[in-house]
């Protein structure tokens, strides 16, 4: 009987040690930067405090911050950690998050003016998604008009194509990257995604790895090379 306990114990031993490395493998993985030299994180709304000089060591070529979401958000960390960026080598992107409940328009207006017209920052991006705060759900056609309404605006003020950041079920429901035809940034763990209408320009390839220079896990991003 003490045998078979020990057993048991050994083996539930093994699996934890089993899972504590694969854990730990995956908080360490990002994509090959052979393969894909450019490389660098984005944050959520909202985020921690960020040691930006920290994540530049840890290999990260750029960073995209959450600056507004629908008509009436700012992100208080925007600001500082957009000033922050070039000082500490790295690239700067700004991100919307847009809502389903709101006209594309005034978003767009909202985004304009918070954000700078900066020669050195990266496309802006705008990331649209199912979420918690509404539960709008627009007929396919006006959807993308309303998309192709902000983008055009944001274009305007930035001077650059905007980039699509749209969800899984996002892009199956409505089809954004076929109607609205620029870069895709898709994202999905560890493999390679290939769900949208076009070849993703982004890849948000992992939302668990850990780097210094931050607090918990981080979105890491690949640009296709």
């Amino acid at each position: 009987m003490v045998s078979v306990v020990v057993k048991a114990a050994i083996g539930l031993a093994a699996i934890g040690a089993a899972g504590v490395g694969a854990w730990s493998w995956a908080t360490a993985w990002h994509p090959s930067a052979a393969r894909y030299p450019l490389q660098g994180i984005d944050l959520p709304e909202n985020p921690a405090a960020v040691e930006w000089g920290s994540v530049r060591a840890s290999g990260a070529d750029f960073a995209y911050l959450v600056a507004t979401a629908g008509t009436d958000r700012r992100d208080p960390a925007f600001e500082a950690n957009w000033a922050a960026l070039p000082q500490a080598g790295l690239r700067r992107g700004a991100v919307h998050l847009y809502s389903l409940c709101q006209r594309a328009t005034a978003q767009a207006d909202a985004f304009n003016t918070f954000v700078p017209a900066s020669t050195d920052a990266l496309p802006a991006a705008i990331d649209i998604a199912y979420r918690a705060d509404c539960t709008a759900r627009p007929e396919k056609t006006a959807l993308a008009n309303e998309i192709a309404r902000f983008v055009e605006r944001v274009e305007a003020h930035t001077g650059k194509p905007v980039l699509l950041r749209t969800s899984r079920d996002i892009e199956r429901d409505y089809a954004l990257s076929a109607a609205v035809g620029r870069p895709v940034w898709s994202i999905a763990n560890a493999f390679a995604p290939n769900y949208a209408a076009r070849p993703w320009r982004i890849w948000r390839a992992s939302d668990v790895r850990r780097i210094d220079g931050i607090e918990g896990p981080v979105n890491w991003d690949v640009v296709a090379p």
